[in-house]
């Protein structure tokens, strides 16, 4: 699957994904402070586990930075 995340196309093994699958590979470390869109629609958390990517979805995915 190809998907366009943060106005880059990135190629996947997978023919669908979740939200929290695509955030596991992409941010395998803490994933704690993300915000992630689709199609310019914030998806809460809440719904990562049950919200199915399609091919066509534009992504964003923002994360938290600290800083004074």
């Amino acid at each position: 699957m190809e998907l366009k995340i943060n106005n880059q196309t990135k190629q996947f093994d997978a023919e669908s994904l979740t939200v929290q699958a695509l955030i596991d590979l992409e941010i395998p470390e803490n994933q704690n402070g993300i915000a992630l869109a689709i199609n310019h629609t914030v998806i809460p958390k809440s719904n990562w586990n049950t919200h199915l990517i399609k091919a066509t979805d534009e992504i964003l995915i923002i994360t938290a930075t600290q800083g004074g």
